[in-house]
């Protein structure tokens, strides 16, 4: 139970390359698979999107045995409570309610800050545990391959992302395959990462999500590049506004039909279609080059504090 790339050096740090997007469907998670595929050995893909996790059509893995992620609740002792309300007035979620046969809790809204085991006068307050959701790891061609994957029903996969990224390994390439949006769980999943690449579409909604990824980026003081997918020579005005923001355009993925039968048939376009493969390894060693860029120039900073 848990409770919540073509590298030229070989001894380089563990680098940690989140990929996201301000929308669904841009082609995030065929970015991060096909990364992976090109990616020398050690290498990590972790399935970050545990709301709907879709890494495992593109990676028939060597799955292990799926474990269960719990989060920390209360547990009442109705014979030593005296009800005196106290553990209620605590909540500010509102996630206690004092009944004249004991407290209830209504789980969904608990936050587990422990205040009601703190507060009890009688000691009638102990912490269990409540799953949200299961995590399972696999090998995939030298590649390990985690998902998260979170009970129906479940207000926040949060604490579910948070045991997933607990899994990278110390040492390699570890890519993060985020939910869409710019959510918590999109924080969760890209916070404290080296670098991350944003996926976007040539499309009026594809360049709305992206500024929207962008200043998520500038708030969490994350550096970032821009991959343009099913790319056109109407860029839908992606290019213009990413001169505009000072963000690399790290690639462009044209818009090709042979692409989209692969991914039709969860195929892996830089195994299925050799020619594809040198874009993807050269996008790899820019946005590795780009991390340590970036890495270097925050140095004399940290060092300063």
């Amino acid at each position: 139970m848990i409770q919540a790339c073509v590298v030229a050096d070989s001894n380089i740090s563990t680098s940690t390359i989140a990929i996201a997007s301000g929308k669904g469907g841009t082609g995030k998670t065929t970015l991060a698979v096909n990364l992976a595929a090109v990616a020398a050995r050690p290498v990590a893909l972790l399935d970050c999107d545990v709301e709907e996790p879709n890494v495992h059509v593109f990676t028939p893995a060597a799955w292990r045995p799926a474990q269960p992620v719990t989060v920390p609740i209360p547990l009442f002792d109705a014979e030593l409570c005296d009800r005196c309300g106290d553990c209620q007035r605590a909540c500010r979620f509102r996630a206690i309610a004092v009944l004249p046969t004991g407290p209830m809790l209504f789980e969904e809204l608990c936050h587990y800050c422990a205040g009601c085991l703190l507060i009890c006068p009688m000691d009638a307050v102990s912490e269990g545990a409540r799953p949200v959701g299961t995590l399972r790891q696999g090998d995939w061609h030298g590649v390990q391959v985690v998902e998260g994957r979170l009970n129906i029903g479940e207000a926040s996969g949060v604490p579910l992302i948070e045991a997933v990224r607990a899994t990278a390994p110390q040492q390699g390439l570890i890519l993060l395959d985020a939910p869409p949006g710019t959510s918590c769980p999109v924080l969760a999943s890209v916070q404290d990462t080296d670098y991350l690449v944003l996926v976007t579409e040539p499309t009026p909604f594809g360049l709305h999500d992206l500024k929207l990824a962008v200043e998520m980026a500038r708030v969490l003081n994350l550096p970032c590049g821009v991959v343009l997918n099913r790319a056109l020579d109407n860029d839908g005005g992606v290019r213009d506004y990413l001169a505009q923001m000072d963000v690399p355009l790290l690639a462009e993925i044209p818009f090709d039909r042979r692409i989209a039968e692969v991914y039709a048939g969860g195929g892996v376009i830089a195994e299925e279609l050799t020619n594809y493969r040198a874009l993807f390894s050269d996008l790899l060693s820019r946005i590795l080059a780009e991390a340590e860029k970036h890495r270097q120039e925050a140095a004399p900073d940290q060092e300063a504090v």
